[in-house]
């Protein structure tokens, strides 16, 4: 069967955890991969993009497989967190669009791939016949070697099955826990209080930090080889998190916020993999704080706290204080732990950090690595 040779493939080239969003024509190769690899459901392609991140700084193989129409939300993950950081990433599509295709929709953005993955400087290959499989291979093999996300592109064509096989589905009955609701008094603290509030207190724990001015005044607070400062890549800390928190058993931490959570889809993959080792810490100004803090749904209408337990995230808990933070941060809780702190608007004065992006890559992996 040709879906079992690409899991063959895969097992070769020692892959180890998958990410996967369905698609019909590729149903039997999902269905397999599922239950050969360890794996993460997503809802949104790009969250894979943070997931494989996270899966190889903490010294895994990270894959992903999706329909090719996905790759169009992936395409500034891709470009500005692997290409930033030099990642890999092998990603596996079926080829939408391109083979006697029946669904309008995805005819203009599949037929236009080759050419829109050459104007990213993406490398790709097509398997329009079974016969071209061993390109699966070289593309794997070239991410790796090379640092960087590749592109396999498979012809609906090529599967033998087009569905997956049906399963039981488990028993769905459940009783929904209460959604925690406090009442958000006005904010004692800005992001740089918060962040030198929880900083002494991070240990061990690897610690990823959202995009822009956060990731730099985490480096002012405390500057740690197990921080891994984000120069980019919106919506993606708490993905990177999730793929460390799988892959190894630190503690891992991650500083994110309000803008870029509500901005994702990231939390109800984050309870469904339930990763014990894994905290977000949302620290709420209601403002998009590094772009001139234009104001998010965050600051008066949604909770983002309710949000992340609707999502399944059970340990939530809503703080306002530095001493309700520390309290929340130091307390030993299985995970996954929400703590959402509602702090007011502004942005310290700090520097950039003076670190290339390869560094800091490197030094975060050493540091994981040699486990101190």
């Amino acid at each position: 069967m040709f879906e079992e040779s690409i899991i063959n493939i895969l097992k070769e080239e020692g892959i180890t955890l998958i990410s996967h969003l369905p698609c019909d024509k590729a149903g039997m190769l999902c269905a397999l991969a599922t239950s050969a690899f360890p794996h993460v459901p997503l809802l949104r392609e790009e969250d894979g993009v943070g997931v494989s991140a996270g899966i190889y700084l903490a010294g895994g193989r990270p894959a992903i497989v999706i329909q090719s129409s996905g790759l169009g939300n992936m395409l500034n993950a891709l470009l500005s967190l692997h290409g930033t950081f030099h990642l890999p990433l092998p990603i596996i599509a079926s080829w939408r669009g391109v083979q006697n295709e029946v669904i309008p929709a995805q005819i203009p953005f599949n037929s236009a791939l080759p050419a829109i993955l050459d104007g990213a400087g993406i490398p790709y290959a097509t398997i329009m016949e079974p016969g071209d499989l061993p390109r699966l291979k070289e593309m794997i093999r070239r991410s790796f070697a090379e640092g960087i996300p590749t592109v396999t592109l498979i012809s609906p064509s090529c599967f033998d099955g087009d569905s997956c096989p049906s399963e039981a589905f488990p028993d769905r009955s459940r009783t929904v826990p209460p959604i925690p609701g406090s009442v958000i008094r006005e904010p004692q603290m800005a992001r740089y209080d918060a962040i030198a509030a929880l900083a002494p207190h991070l240990g061990r724990s690897l610690c990823v930090s959202n995009i822009g001015i956060p990731s730099k005044e985490l480096y002012a607070v405390s500057d740690r080889k197990e921080n891994f400062y984000m120069l980019g890549s919106y919506t993606q800390a708490s993905p990177i998190g999730l793929g460390l928190a799988l892959a190894q058993e630190r503690e891992v931490v991650v500083i994110d916020g309000d803008g870029s959570l509500l901005g994702s889809a990231i939390l109800p993959v984050i309870a469904s993999s339930a990763p014990k080792n894994l905290t977000i810490i949302c620290l709420d100004n209601g403002t998009f704080g590094s772009t001139g803090n234009q104001i998010t749904q965050g600051f008066a209408t949604t909770d983002c706290a309710q949000v992340a337990s609707a999502a399944g995230i059970r340990n939530c808990v809503q703080v306002q204080s530095r001493e309700e933070l520390i309290s929340a941060i130091t307390g030993k809780r299985a995970g996954p732990r929400f703590i959402h702190v509602i702090i007011r608007p502004g942005n310290s004065a700090v520097p950039n950090i003076p670190l290339s992006p390869v560094k800091i890559r490197d030094r975060f992996m050493q540091a994981i690595r040699l486990g101190v």
